[in-house]
C-alpha cells in the first residue's frame, strides 16, 4: 500500500484526552508500556511483528489542514487546541523489541516515553499495527512448525479482512517462517517471493484435463505444480499428471521444481495413493503439495498419518488467525516525570491479578543457557539496573513467589532485548528487509527448547521481575489498598 497519512488512525477518546490535557496546561513526559497478557492459541510463545509500520506511521504524524477541518467540524475541540493540533509532530522517545524476536506475555514490546498528549495519541495505532502482525507471525510459525520443515506458503489474500489485512498479513507470515506469498502487492512492497500454481477455472476453461495440464507444462517448466482434483484425483487428475510428465521427459524437457497439488478430499489417503502413482512412473522427485482450510492442528495430524505431503499452501486460517482472532495487546501508563526529571512509577490494580501492571521505567533482559544457547527466562528489571553473568542470578514468579530459579555465575549469559527506535523524536533505527527479519525469527525460534514449541500443553517460559521492580510493585499495591 502506498504510504498513507494515518494521524487520525486513533480513538475519539485519545483526542478528547489530549484537549484535556492542552486544557489543563498537562503535557508532563509519561512512559507508557504496549505489552499483551496470553499467547494466542494457549502457545509457548509469540513472535513480534509490525515495528517497520510503526516507524512509518510515528514519521508521519501530522494533522493536515484537512483533518483539522474535519476536527473543527465535530464542534467539540476549541481553537486553541486545534491550533496546538496543526503544529504537531512527535518529539519522544521509543523502544521496541525488534521485529521476528520470540515474546513472551506481560513484557513490553514497545515503551513510549514523550509528553503525555504525544504519548496518548500514538497508543491506538500501535496497537492496531503490532497486535494484527504480531498476531498473524506467531500463527504462521505454528503452522511452521506442524509442518516440521516442509515449505509454507500464505495463500489467504482472498480470504483476509481487506487489501490491509492481506499485505501486511502476508509480511507477517514470511516473517513468521512461510517460504512465499500468493499476495503478489506483498512481494513488490516487501521484496518477498510470490508462489502459486493454477485453478480449477483453468482445468474447466480446456477441453479435457489433460490438455490443460500439458498446456500449463509448457508454459512453465521451472515451476510445475499441477492440481489434480477437478474431476477425479486418482482416476483422472494423477494419471493425466504423470503422462504431461512422462511426455516432457521423452521430449528432453527438464522441469525445474514440479509435482501435483491437492484441494480436496482425505488428503492422508490421497497423498499416500498418489505418492505410489508418482513412485511407480519414476517420479519419485515430483513434490506433493496440499491446501484446503489447513492449519497447524491439521498438519500437525496429516504428519502422524504419514501423509505423503511436503509443500503446504495454507490461506483462511492463516491469514485471519481463525481460531484467535485476536492478539490482546494493551498499552498502560507505568510512569510520569516529576519536576526533577525523576520518572514517578504507577500502577494500575486490578481485581484480576494478571490485569494488575508493572510499573516504572522498565528493561527486559533475556537470561541464555551458556552451554547451549537457549532460552531460560526473561527478566523485566528497571532500566538502570545492571547484572554481573559472574555471580548468581536468582529470579522467581511475581506472582507465585515460592517459584524460584538459580542461575549459578557463569552458566549465563544476559541480552537486553528492548532498543532504541525513536530518540527526540528522530527515528535511530534501521529496520531489516523483511527476509532478514525471517531468518532472525528462524534464530530465535532455534533458541527456544522443543517443550516450550510444542503446541500441546506447551511449557511457558518465565518472565519474572527483578527484585527491585518486585519490591517497588508490591509497595505500591500496599499503599493503594482499599480497606482497614
Amino acid at each position: 500500500m502506498e504510504k498513507r497519512n494515518l494521524t487520525l488512525l486513533t480513538d475519539f477518546y485519545e483526542l478528547t484526552m489530549m484537549q484535556g490535557y492542552f486544557a489543563a496546561k498537562k503535557n508532563e513526559t509519561v512512559i507508557f508500556d504496549m505489552f499483551f497478557r496470553s499467547n494466542p492459541g494457549k502457545g509457548g510463545y509469540s513472535i513480534c511483528a509490525g515495528l517497520e509500520q510503526v516507524i512509518e506511521y510515528v514519521k508521519n504524524l501530522n494533522f493536515t489542514y484537512e483533518d483539522v477541518d474535519y476536527l473543527r467540524s465535530l464542534g467539540i475541540f476549541s481553537e486553541d487546541f486545534l491550533h496546538y493540533l496543526s503544529g504537531f509532530h512527535f518529539t519522544g522517545d521509543i523502544y521496541a523489541i525488534p521485529e521476528g524476536s520470540v515474546i513472551f506475555p506481560k513484557e513490553p514490546l514497545i515503551k513510549v516515553i514523550a509528553p503525555i498528549m504525544e504519548a496518548q495519541l500514538v497508543e491506538t495505532a500501535i496497537l492496531n499495527i503490532v497486535n494484527h502482525q504480531s498476531l498473524i507471525a506467531t500463527k504462521a510459525a505454528r503452522v511452521v512448525y506442524a509442518a516440521q520443515g516442509d515449505g509454507v506458503m500464505e495463500f489467504g489474500l482472498r480470504r483476509a479482512q481487506g487489501p490491509d489485512a492481506g499485505i501486511y498479513g502476508a509480511r507477517a507470515a514470511m516473517i513468521g517462517g512461510c517460504v512465499g506469498t500468493s499476495n503478489v502487492l506483498a512481494g513488490e512492497s516487501f521484496g518477498v517471493p510470490v508462489m502459486g500454481t493454477h485453478a480449477h477455472s483453468w482445468i474447466m476453461s480446456f477441453p479435457d484435463e489433460y490438455t490443460a495440464f500439458k498446456t500449463y507444462a509448457n508454459m512453465y517448466p521451472e515451476n510445475c505444480t499441477l492440481l489434480v482434483d477437478t474431476y477425479d484425483t486418482l482416476k483422472s487428475g494423477v494419471p493425466n499428471a504423470i503422462k504431461v510428465f512422462e511426455e516432457a521427459k521423452k521430449d528432453g524437457i527438464i522441469f525445474g521444481k514440479y509435482g501435483i497439488r491437492l484441494d480436496s478430499g482425505d488428503l492422508a489417503y490421497l497423498s499416500k495413493e498418489a505418492r505410489k502413482m508418482l513412485d511407480a512412473a519414476g517420479f519419485s522427485d515430483a513434490v506433493i503439495t496440499a491446501s484446503n482450510d489447513l492449519d497447524e492442528w491439521l498438519i500437525n495430524d496429516l504428519k502422524m498419518q504419514n501423509a505423503t505431503i511436503h509443500s503446504w499452501g495454507v490461506g483462511t486460517n492463516l491469514i485471519t488467525s481463525q481460531d484467535c482472532p485476536s492478539f490482546g495487546g494493551v498499552y498502560k501508563l507505568a510512569a510520569i516525570q516529576n519536576e526533577n526529571g525523576e520518572f514517578i512509577p504507577k500502577i494500575k490494580i486490578s481485581e484480576n491479578t494478571e490485569k494488575i501492571t508493572n510499573p516504572g521505567n522498565k528493561t527486559i533482559f533475556r537470561i541464555y543457557d551458556k552451554e547451549t544457547g537457549k532460552l531460560r527466562a526473561d527478566l523485566i528489571a528497571f532500566e538502570d539496573e545492571e547484572y554481573d553473568t559472574s555471580e548468581d542470578l536468582l529470579i522467581f514468579d511475581p506472582i507465585e513467589t515460592w517459584k524460584k530459579t538459580k542461575f549459578k555465575g557463569g552458566t549465563y549469559t544476559i541480552k537486553e532485548i528492548l532498543v532504541p527506535v525513536f530518540k527526540n523524536g528522530e527515528c535511530v533505527y534501521k529496520t531489516p528487509s523483511v527476509n532478514d527479519i525471517a531468518k532472525y525469527c528462524k534464530a530465535e525460534k532455534e533458541t527456544l527448547w522443543e517443550e516450550t514449541t510444542r503446541l500441546f500443553n506447551p511449557h511457558q517460559v518465565y518472565v519474572d521481575l527483578s527484585d527491585k521492580l518486585f519490591a517497588v510493585k508490591k509497595e505500591l499495591l500496599n499503599q493503594l489498598s482499599i480497606g482497614d
